[in-house]
Formats: structure tokens, C-alpha cells, sequence
């Protein structure tokens, strides 16, 4: 079978364009200066710098291309947040990958590593064009990068912390002159995680310490390192068999947040570095049903912004040490990115929204706490300006334009679409599952249940869920005039451990379950209006789902398209690499559910796949291998059915498992869109 290259270019219906606009949610819209304006339509893995006067991030735009984004971060209240394409100099990476990790340094520069097999390369990339600065190769399974606090001209930039995966933590210096190599500062035995600064010169790091017990579990506990002398000591030891974690620190202070199970559940508490008080864990800090964290502490005055996170949105409070309440600020409906800085400038920190790819939030705290707005204070054009009284005057142009408010909230970066028209919305909706409500995101307004062509996506993992963010695949299909309805059926993340822990062991019992019966009501709703039936959208776990559900109820599905899926859980932990394998022998996902439906197998219910299929797969796919698409169409030809009229078959030349999120990814979205789109002819 011979791969097809993604290298034909799309055409650009609903991609970003340099003639796109940066937008507001919430808010005015914020211009860029220069007239540079965004056109980056996915971004991911945020990071700030240390004083927080930059941040970087990979971007990819329309052609799905990732590059390093730097951003500057105005440093006075209502400064503009402007994003900067790092692109490589001669001889530099074409696109980034994906796995790359990003670290932002003070002058704008950006410390790129990079997973190269065996190997972690250390780059810096600059902001001038110039060739990337080598910072330093490290023979490590895994590579976590700090920025250092108040690094000095010449002097390193980052800790790095290395390790073999099993029995050793190294912590490096890196520096980012291109002539110094990293610097060994110490060797510590066990899995070290986290990172936390407890000082403010760069002496002191906090790290969450991985511990084997007698019995084979696990525990963690809050250690502090001594880079100076590489020696480690206990820093949090709540109870002997409590789980201890360091969550924030403001070394100014002294103020730190913590999360442990010591008072019997997951909970964030807090007290003062060197002080004999004893931590308190509030009860307005027990988040519920929400996941709680501290992504930020306000310098001077020790409030701490706190990300709320439950099922597909985020939502943001402000709690104060000592106060019995949290309380909320008004954000616009997305997700939040998990991290963020807080200055003089205010509050920054990633944002995004069906309707808004992911850009950077600018938060005025006072300002949104009182509900009140304010003028923003704008220069008059000269063309405007009131030379003289009478009609022509200042007054009558007032009431034309008028005055740009300031709420509190101000998303930079944003891109709009190439043609100009917004993007398409989505909303969170109630939908039933086989044991309860099930949330899910609905492209399509109130009558998505009605539309004309309906679409069910079901996402990978099985660890995972649709958020309210924006999503170009989703949003594709949505400008094609489909409706989507995405739901977080059982074995989805973000609604405690019962709902995501429904699939342990059982790879397609429950979460089909739930598939089984949304597709039930959905097309029983529709066939009573004489709508079509819904087609199904999955990638990698997502399509497995999907072809075992149009396996097991072939009259529920119009068409199916999968992509990167595999098999069965037994198959995919047999062909699969190490990675994957662990992940797969720890859910279980070569036992079979005990509910009586026979081996979650697809290859066994091939006789059955009676829709429309198409299976698009990346011949370099490293965590589903490409084997399983494979096979899957050789068994479909094995039983007499058609490759081009029965079944469609792609497999993308040089594309991972990522493939809708790498370059050619645009080619592919416009091929998925048409096939979801299109009627069989009767």
C-alpha cells in the first residue's frame, strides 16, 4: 500500500489568514503593533519566562506547520500581549515537534528541546533569524525544564531535570551563551517531578519525590534541593502515608499551596515557609465535583488565582489566605491553559473557545471583581478632532462611535477566519447516557439535533475529553454546514474517578455503552422526522469506538470515519511500543468487558461494518501502528467488500499519530468533511 504525500495544498474556506484580525472575547478587540496581526489556528504547551515579560508556545497555522511563538507581554496595566513567530534560521528545523518543550527567556529567546531517540538536544532559538544556538545534548529518557529565577547576564538560564525513567533524577544548569555545556549540580536517587522555586535566588527548588513502599505502592512527597550543594531535604511529611505535593510558593512571603490526601481526600491547603503553624486546608478550598489549582499568587498581596476545571470548561476565582470563600470572576465560557503570570500588568494567561483559537487572556482582578467597566483612554484622530463647535463638531461624532469600555477581560492573538466571518460556536449540553447524563459539546445551535447532517466525534485517549475550546477539525466540519454533537461518555477525564475509571478493564464496555445509547435516542428522534441517520467521527481510541459501535449497531450509522485506529486492546498491546504497552497493562485493555456483548475485537465484526468507511492513517504513526489500519483493510477486501465503493482507504506519508495536527493536516480535515458530508446514493 503506498502512502499518499500531504503535500497538495487545501484550499482555505475557514483558515486563519494574515488578513485576519486579533479579537476580544469579552472585550475590545486588541490591535497589534506594527499591523502584525496572528494567523496561528492551534496553540499549545504555554510557558512564561521567569519575570514574566515574555511567553512562548508551539503555534501552527493553516497549513499545519508548528513553529515556536514568542510573545511579548506589555509590563504596564493594559499592555498588549503580541505574539512573534520564532521562525528557524538557515539549516533549521522545517516544522517543530509537537513533543518539543518550550522554555521562554527574559530577552524574548527561546530554549527549545527537542526528543531526539535516545538523546534530549538543547537549542536556543533567537528572535532575529539567525541559526539556532546549541545549548547542549543530554542522554536522558525524559527532560523537564525550569526557568531560573533572576538569572544573571551570562549566567544560566534553566535547571533541567533528567531521568532514566526507573531509578535516577540528574539536575543540570543550561545555559544560553551556545558555549557552555550543561552543568551536572546533582544526582538524586528516585523519580523526581514537579518543580517549584522556594527562594528567590535561584538556591532552593521544591520537588515532588516519587517513593517505592514495601507493599509495591507508591507515594509522593514534597522534598527541597539545594543547588548549591546538591543535597535534598524533607520539605512535606504530613502523615506517613499521605501524599504530599508543593502546588505554589511565593518566596517573597513564604506563602505556600499544597494538595494532599492527609485530611482523608485530595486537598489543597496552605501555611508559611519556616513557620510551626500547622497547614490549613480551608473547607471553600475542597473544590467538590471541581479540580482546584493555584496558577498564580499576586506579588505584594498573596491572592491566588485559582483554575476551576469540571467536565469540558474552566472557570476562575480569586481566594485570599485566611478567607473562608472563593471568589469567582466573571470569564467568558472556554478553557483556561492551567498556567499562568501575575504582575503589575496583570493577570496572563492562556484562553481558548469554540469560537476563539487559543490566545492570551489579559485579567484586570479588581476590575472583574466589581462588575463595572471603564473607558478606555484613546487619542482622538486628527480627522476627528473638534477644531471648532457646530454640527461638524466632536459631539455629533460621538454618537456614531462609541466609547471603547474596558471590562477586565482582553484576549490578544486571537485569529479570526481567512473569509472573514466568525467562527463557528458550541455549547456544553446535557445528553442521555446508559447509566446517567453525559456532558457534550454541540456545534450547530439549538437545532443541531435536526440538522440536515449530523455528525457524533468521539475523542481519543480513552484518558480524555472534548472541551469548550477551539478545535479545527470540529470547527471544519461545522462551516461545511454539519452539525456535531462530541460526547464525554464514560472513560472521559474532568468528572471525578468513577466516570474515568468506568473503562478499567474494559476497553469498549461501558463508554460503548454509552455510545450505543446516545446513537439510539439521537436516530430515533431524527427517524421520526425522516432526518438521516449520524454519521461517526473518531481518532485513535475515538475510532475504535466508533467501528465497534457501527459493528454493533450497523442500522444507527450512515457513514464512519476512523482515524489512526486500532483494533482491540489485546492487538494494540501486542504491536505497540513500550509506552504504550505500560499504559495499556495498567487500564487492562486486553480484558474483555464482562457484559456478555463477545470480544471487543473489530476485525470479528467486520461482516458488519455496513456504512460508508473511510480509514486515514499516518505511516509514521509511533503509538497506534500503522499495522492496524492494515490489517483492518485486508480483511475488509478478504470478505468481498470494494476499496473505493464500500470502504476508502489514506495513509499519510510521513504523519504520526497526530496526523490531524501536523503538517497536511488541512488536506486531510477537507477530505474527512466531504466524506461526513456526502449521501449515499439510493
Amino acid at each position: 500500500m503506498t502512502a499518499i504525500p500531504l503535500t497538495v495544498p487545501p484550499r482555505r474556506p475557514v483558515g486563519g489568514s494574515p488578513s485576519g484580525a486579533a479579537g476580544a472575547a469579552g472585550g475590545p478587540a486588541s490591535g497589534q503593533p506594527g499591523g502584525h496581526i496572528s494567523a496561528a489556528l492551534r496553540r499549545v504547551s504555554f510557558a512564561f519566562s521567569a519575570d514574566g515579560s515574555h511567553a512562548a508556545c508551539l503555534a501552527a497555522e493553516a497549513d499545519g506547520r508548528w513553529f515556536v511563538e514568542s510573545w511579548r507581554l506589555g509590563q504596564e496595566p493594559g499592555g498588549l500581549c503580541v505574539p512573534q513567530p520564532l521562525r528557524p534560521g538557515a539549516g533549521g528545523h522545517r516544522s517543530e515537534n509537537l513533543q518539543s518543550q518550550l522554555l521562554p527567556l527574559i530577552d524574548g529567546r527561546v530554549l527549545i528541546c527537542r526528543h531526539q531517540g535516545l538523546w534530549q538536544e538543547l537549542v536556543v532559538r533567537g528572535t532575529n533569524g539567525q541559526a539556532d544556538l546549541s545549548a547542549g545534548r543530554l542522554q536522558q529518557a525524559g527532560l523537564r525544564l525550569l526557568p531560573l529565577p533572576c538569572p544573571a547576564p551570562g549566567a544560566p538560564v534553566a535547571v533541567a531535570l533528567g531521568t532514566d525513567g526507573m531509578t535516577t533524577t540528574s539536575v543540570w544548569l543550561i545555559s544560553a551563551d551556545g558555549v557552555c555545556a550543561p552543568q551536572l549540580v546533582a544526582e538524586l536517587p528516585g523519580l523526581h517531578g514537579g518543580g517549584i522555586w522556594l527562594d528567590e535566588g535561584g538556591r532552593l527548588l521544591g520537588l515532588d519525590r516519587l517513593q517505592r513502599l514495601a507493599d509495591g505502592s507508591a507515594q509522593v512527597k514534597a522534598v527541597a534541593l539545594d543547588l548549591v550543594t546538591g543535597s535534598v531535604s524533607p520539605l512535606l511529611e504530613l502523615s506517613t502515608r499521605s501524599n504530599d505535593r508543593l502546588a505554589a510558593c511565593d518566596p517573597a512571603t513564604g506563602l505556600v499551596l499544597v494538595r494532599s490526601d492527609a485530611p482523608g481526600e485530595d486537598r489543597l491547603g496552605w501555611g508559611r515557609l519556616g513557620s510551626a503553624e500547622p497547614l490549613r486546608f480551608p473547607e471553600c478550598l475542597r473544590g467538590g465535583r471541581q479540580f482546584l489549582r493555584p496558577i498564580a499568587i499576586e506579588p505584594g498581596r498573596n491572592r491566588v488565582a485559582v483554575q476551576a476545571d469540571f467536565g469540558a470548561t474552566s472557570t476562575l476565582a480569586l481566594w485570599e489566605p485566611g478567607s473562608t470563600r472563593v471568589d469567582p470572576l466573571r470569564v467568558p465560557p472556554g478553557r483556561l491553559g492551567g498556567v499562568a503570570h501575575w504582575s503589575a500588568a496583570g493577570l496572563r494567561m492562556p484562553y481558548s473557545a469554540p469560537d476563539h483559537p487559543a490566545a492570551m487572556a489579559s485579567v484586570d482582578v479588581d476590575l472583574l471583581l466589581s462588575g463595572e467597566s471603564r473607558p478606555i483612554v484613546q487619542p482622538v484622530p486628527l480627522g476627528l478632532a473638534p477644531l471648532q463647535g457646530g454640527r461638524a463638531g466632536f459631539n455629533s461624532v460621538v454618537k456614531v462611535i462609541p466609547q471603547a469600555r474596558e471590562t477586565g477581560w482582553r484576549l490578544d492573538g486571537s485569529a479570526q477566519r481567512g473569509d472573514g466571518r466568525p467562527w463557528e460556536s458550541a455549547q456544553t449540553v446535557t445528553l442521555p447516557g446508559a447509566a446517567g447524563p453525559l456532558e457534550g459539546v454541540v456545534y450547530g445551535g439549538d437545532a443541531w439535533l435536526t440538522a440536515e447532517h449530523l455528525v457524533m466525534a468521539l475523542h481519543g485517549g480513552p484518558a480524555d475529553a472534548w472541551r469548550l475550546e477551539f478545535e479545527p477539525t470540529l470547527q471544519r466540519f461545522a462551516a461545511e454546514g454539519m452539525a456535531v454533537v462530541a460526547p464525554n461518555q464514560r472513560g472521559s477525564t474532568g468528572y471525578g474517578a468513577e466516570h474515568a475509571e468506568a473503562v478499567q478493564n474494559a476497553w469498549g464496555g461501558p463508554d460503548l455503552d454509552d455510545v450505543l445509547t446516545l446513537l439510539q435516542s439521537i436516530g430515533g428522534q431524527r427517524a421520526s422526522l425522516g432526518l438521516r441517520q449520524v454519521a461517526l467521527f473518531g481518532v485513535s481510541y475515538g475510532a475504535f469506538l466508533a467501528l465497534l459501535a457501527a459493528g454493533t449497531a450497523p442500522e444507527q450509522v450512515a457513514r464512519v470515519a476512523a482515524v489512526s485506529p486500532f483494533l482491540s486492546g489485546a492487538r494494540l498491546q501486542a504491536e505497540a511500543g513500550p509506552a504504550v504497552q505500560g499504559l495499556a497493562e495498567r487500564m487492562g485493555a486486553a480484558q474483555e468487558p464482562a457484559d456478555g456483548r463477545g470480544p471487543r475485537d473489530v476485525l470479528l465484526l467486520c461482516h458488519r461494518l455496513t456504512s460508508e468507511l473511510l480509514v486515514v492513517h499516518g505511516d509514521a504513526d509511533d503509538i497506534v501502528p500503522v499495522t492496524q489500519s492494515r490489517l483492518l483493510r485486508q480483511e475488509l477486501l478478504r470478505i468481498g467488500r470494494v476499496q473505493g465503493s464500500d470502504f476508502q482507504y489514506v495513509e499519510a506519508a510521513g504523519a504520526g499519530h497526530e496526523v490531524l495536527a501536523e503538517e497536511g493536516a488541512p488536506l486531510l480535515q477537507e477530505l474527512l468533511a466531504g466524506f461526513l458530508r456526502s449521501v449515499r446514493p439510493t
